[in-house]
């Protein structure tokens, strides 16, 4: 994986915190726009598991995601395309290491007595889900229009593993 391009895939997860989510299911396509934080380049949040999203996951792991800025001009437009799996994470390690992501990342879920009480409940109630991606995609028109740089993870797990 070049280190470089890493950087700015990283740098960018930093900077936003929203992503949107497009799974499908027997309905069509759908998307979602979610808070997200990251371990590495995984991208974890929390979500309603009765939601349409949630429930297509659950059916149909293949999802892909956006993250960008809203520039209204186009030379200026940057931002990431994921394709992978997401799942629902259901070991207790595993929910923890979200959830402390999730609340370094966001501090008011941590004072969740605090919260307003219909915003508690939801994070009480809420399910720990994660986008593990085999593919990023930088888009970049700062540099040319169009530029795009590719950072495939699937590749590197197949090398990692043989």
């Amino acid at each position: 994986m070049g280190d470089e391009l890493a950087g700015q895939i990283a740098a960018l997860l930093d900077m936003h915190h929203v992503m949107s989510l497009a799974t499908s299911g027997p309905d069509g396509p759908h998307a979602a726009n979610l808070f997200y934080a990251r371990s590495g380049f995984t991208l974890l949040w929390v979500s309603d598991p009765s939601s349409r999203h949630s429930i297509e996951i659950d059916a149909d792991s293949r999802v892909a995601a956006t993250i960008a800025t809203d520039f209204s001009d186009f030379p200026q437009v940057q931002g990431l395309q994921l394709c992978g799996h997401a799942a629902r994470i259901i070991d207790e390690s595993g929910r923890h290491s979200a959830r402390r992501h999730l609340e370094t990342r966001y501090p008011f879920l941590q004072a969740t007595a605090s919260l307003p009480p219909e915003l508690r409940d939801a994070y009480e109630h809420a399910e720990f889900y994660q986008l593990t991606p085999d593919q990023i995609v930088l888009i970049d028109n700062r540099r040319r229009l169009g530029f795009k740089q590719t950072l495939d993870l699937a590749l590197d797990r197949q090398s990692q593993a043989g």
